[in-house]
C-alpha cells in the first residue's frame, strides 16, 4: 500500500559517465520534485484552511 504516493524505481547503469562529475553519478530526480512543495502546502491548506506562505511549514504558523 502506498497511501497515495507513487512508486519509484531506481535503476543502476552498467557504464559510468565520467564527463558529468568525478563521482560518475547522475540523476534526474530534481525534475520530478519541482511541484512537491506546492502540492504539500496545498494539502495543508485543504486540511487546515490556513494558507502556508513560508517553507518549512511549521505548526506555529498554522496556529497563529
Amino acid at each position: 500500500m502506498t497511501f497515495g504516493r507513487a512508486r519509484r524505481n531506481i535503476v543502476g547503469l552498467d557504464y559510468p559517465d565520467k564527463e558529468i562529475n568525478e563521482l560518475v553519478a547522475r540523476g534526474i530526480g530534481e525534475i520530478g520534485l519541482a511541484g512537491v512543495a506546492a502540492v504539500n502546502t496545498e494539502a495543508v491548506h485543504h486540511a487546515t484552511g490556513v494558507r502556508a506562505r513560508e517553507l518549512p511549514v511549521k505548526i506555529e504558523d498554522l496556529l497563529a
